[in-house]
């Protein structure tokens, strides 16, 4: 066996053990959190998704390695990745502006209160004011930073301009589609099978969708891959 062949194996295995010793960490963080919060899990499916947001989100951001450039390219990159990253925390609820019977509840008065959301969603701290809200859920925090890091990796690494603008709508679509799924709700009517199917599924769909854009931006077949 080579040297390299070695080599790799070992990084292999190392990976594995990290990726096990935070999905087992995950796991007994949700359990501990159900005990304190004297939460009901119903739909156990929703707590595995926010789970896995919060695993593949930290997988993603720990293994990708932009490539190097100049000091102008990481500017263009970084001001792209922020303007990416406000509008998934606004499209996808992170950040909420005044309208709407929703909106106007949270955002009343000045204050600082925990949602006790499902695992991987909650513990949700939200930041109240007058003007707007920050709703701070973990897999939504998590997820969104790393597709964030996978534009600003992308916006470097992309030999043409067209992939990586592609490949961002996707990732918007990905994270909007529970507001998407709102919009369906209203235009078409609660009673509306489509509507009905939107709203039920919306955390699947979207959790799928999430899954499927991180790996685009991280492999890239036709860019190059981002991390190594």
């Amino acid at each position: 066996m080579s040297v390299e062949k070695a080599f790799r194996t070992t990084q292999r295995t190392q990976d594995l053990v990290y990726a096990t010793l935070l999905g087992n960490s995950l796991i007994c963080l949700a359990l501990g959190y159900l005990l304190i919060a004297d939460i009901t899990i119903t739909q156990p499916r929703y707590t595995i998704y926010g789970l896995l947001w919060i695993f593949v989100g930290a997988i993603v951001i720990w293994k990708t390695n932009p490539a190097s450039a100049d000091a102008r390219t990481r500017r263009r990159a970084t001001i792209v990745a922020i303007v990416y990253l406000s509008i998934l925390s606004i499209v996808g609820g992170v950040i909420i502006t005044t309208g709407g019977n929703a909106a106007n509840a949270l955002t009343q008065s000045f204050g600082i209160r925990v949602a006790t959301l499902l695992p991987g969603w909650g513990p949700a701290p939200i930041i109240t004011t007058p003007i707007g809200a920050v709703v701070l859920m973990p897999a939504r925090i998590v997820g969104y930073l790393a597709l964030t890091y996978l534009v600003y990796a992308t916006v470097i690494d992309a030999a043409r301009a067209a992939i990586s603008g592609i490949v961002g709508l996707l990732s918007c679509v990905s994270c909007s589609w529970p507001v998407i799924a709102s919009v369906l709700s209203g235009v078409l009517g609660g009673g509306s099978a489509v509507a009905a199917i939107a709203v039920d599924f919306s955390y699947d769909v979207s959790t799928i969708v999430f899954i499927l854009t991180i790996a685009l931006l991280y492999w890239r077949p036709i860019v190059g891959r981002v991390g190594d």
